[in-house]
């Protein structure tokens, strides 16, 4: 089993980039699962994260029907990563105020850290003193004023608080987006939240996860259960077929059918992988 200690929780609001988000996290060797923002407090609890990330979003935190995040995750002792619109909700949440931006902010920006006190310095913690750096930004939206206990820690010219912390606590959050290749320090960020921040260490691997679903699938199919396995021909469905039948042989079974969403010669290349 995956180590609670050791794994990550991020929700996610809508963004383009949230699947990147996991891929950044796992590529780091750490474990972290994708979940829906409608959890509430007790749902993370019994997740029992070491750490959440908020992903970005396309909505603006004041549209009628925008994703919301229960207010009391955000009370719970965990180190927090809010990114773009995840940034913004903990504003709004905690008492700061957010406005939508003069002009959406699109493409490549100048960030330099700022002086700070609090955990969050720890992000910049490897970037030389008043060094610039480029980002990506993607938003409508932005916070104008901080909530209490907050400080900056990094801002572009048009942008005062592209990145902020609590003072005292383990909260932080970006405007901008470190996940994808636009930002190039990215990864540095993110690891820096992971492991300086929150404390985590880097002993997760695909392989030892490989190992932990195969072993699930004998406990649950046991010596002579069979498994029924739907495939579409995604990723998803052609990975657990993949492994049932390295695991089951004969003992699994793949089906699909004939859809309108399936391109002219797939259907052939799904139904011969069916059948081996």
């Amino acid at each position: 089993m995956v180590d609670q200690r050791q794994r990550v929780l991020i929700l996610d609001f809508g963004s383009q980039y949230t699947q990147l988000i996991a891929r950044r996290v796992r590529q780091a060797r750490v474990y972290c699962e994708i979940h829906p923002p409608t959890w509430s407090r007790a749902q993370v609890e019994a997740f029992a994260p070491a750490a959440i990330i908020l992903s970005g979003g396309p909505a603006s935190v004041y549209d009628p029907g925008a994703p919301q995040l229960d207010p009391a995750i955000l009370a719970l002792e965990l180190p927090i990563l809010g990114i773009c619109y995840g940034l913004q909700l903990i504003a709004k949440l905690l008492g700061g105020e957010v406005r939508a931006a003069l002009e959406r902010e699109y493409g490549r920006a100048a960030v330099q850290a700022t002086a700070a006190s609090g955990p969050g310095r720890r992000l910049f913690g490897s970037f030389a003193a008043g060094e610039p750096f480029d980002v990506w930004m993607s938003h409508g939206d932005q916070v104008v004023a901080l909530p209490p206990a907050f400080e900056a820690l990094a801002a572009t010219d048009s942008t005062p608080f592209a990145a902020v912390g609590h003072r005292q606590r383990p909260l932080v959050g970006l405007q901008f987006h470190p996940e994808v290749s636009h930002t190039p320090r990215g990864t540095a960020i993110l690891e820096a939240f992971l492991f300086d921040i929150a404390g985590l260490q880097p002993r997760w691997t695909m392989g030892s996860f490989l190992e932990q679903q195969i072993q699930a699938v004998r406990e649950q199919v046991g010596e002579e259960g069979r498994v029924l396995c739907a495939l579409s021909g995604g990723v998803d469905s052609s990975v657990v077929a993949a492994l049932a039948a390295r695991e089951l042989g004969p003992r699994a079974l793949a089906v699909t059918g004939a859809s309108a969403s399936l391109a002219a010669d797939e259907l052939p290349t799904i139904t011969d992988f069916c059948a081996r």
